[in-house]
């Protein structure tokens, strides 16, 4: 691994370097591996970025691109890009938040197999303006090989594909979305899916101290700069929407259905209540 940068005396650090560039009024992001600068000016909305060689992009980059510039520019409007997927149905839809491995994205595969909507997996655009409403950005999804074949996906999209930079198969959405990709989705819910092991699903409130360290940590430590108004962000998301785990059942037909049928009834006070809010 690269030694990090040095800056005079002192180790280069993400947080140390936002807080010098924000002192001029830019956002800045250097990924030392490989070189890689990006700055932005949102006042003038220009951003540059710097690269030792035309292709040499960081690995995620084909999945998100132009990513960090799009999260200082929408955090200049108020909104945030999230680490989250997403799952809907007639516009309304719930957020799906949680660390890797959690099987967010095995959940939204197994929702847009069987007839749900998305806006994204991954990262998508929030926006608390008038309630929760989540906008895509991206269009790539991503599987493990383990997923891949367990959804079922090779049979529809092909086996030959080669894996992406974190071992995974990569597809775009609308390969698999029953219907083209909404301009955004109401969100009425925040869920964190569990790997639990059980034959069905089942869904059960939890806190929104639960649901917050669920879905900000990633999003804040993916996102430079912008560290204090991201947690107050997600913090106001997990006040304004009702919070549960989603123990996730063995099935991805069953683990849609039980979504679907979540969002066939908007969640009433009373759930809220229940949830802590």
């Amino acid at each position: 691994m690269p030694v990090p940068a040095r800056w005079g005396d002192a180790h280069f650090t993400e947080h140390g370097f936002a807080q010098k560039l924000a002192e001029a009024g830019l956002r800045g992001h250097h990924y030392h591996d490989l070189d890689f600068w990006q700055v932005y000016d949102p006042d003038r909305r220009i951003g540059v970025q710097l690269m030792r060689s035309p292709d040499a992009f960081p690995p995620w980059e084909q999945g998100a691109p132009l990513r960090a510039f799009l999260h200082w520019e929408y955090a200049a409007g108020g909104m945030r890009l999230a680490h989250a997927g997403t799952l809907g149905l007639d516009g309304k839809g719930v957020l799906l938040a949680g660390a890797g491995g959690a099987g967010k994205s095995g959940t939204v595969v197994a929702g847009l197999l069987n007839g749900l909507d998305s806006v994204g997996d991954d990262y998508v655009l929030i926006d608390l303006s008038g309630g929760v409403t989540a906008r895509p950005l991206f269009s790539i999804l991503k599987q493990d090989p383990q997923g891949f074949a367990r959804l079922g996906l090779g049979r529809r999209l092909g086996t030959g594909r080669p894996l992406n930079w974190q071992g995974k198969h990569a597809f775009h959405i609308n390969e698999i979305a029953p219907r083209p990709v909404r301009a955004s989705l109401d969100i009425s819910a925040l869920m964190v899916p569990h790997v639990s092991g059980g034959k069905m699903s089942s869904i059960a409130p939890i806190s929104r101290k639960d649901a917050l360290i669920a879905l900000a940590p990633s999003g804040i430590a993916q996102m430079p700069g912008e560290r204090e108004s991201g947690f107050r962000f997600f913090s106001d998301l997990t006040r304004l929407l009702p919070c549960y785990r989603l123990y996730l059942g063995r099935h991805p037909e069953e683990i849609a259905g039980t979504i679907a049928d979540f969002l066939a009834r908007a969640p009433d006070e009373a759930e809220r209540d229940h949830a802590g809010l």
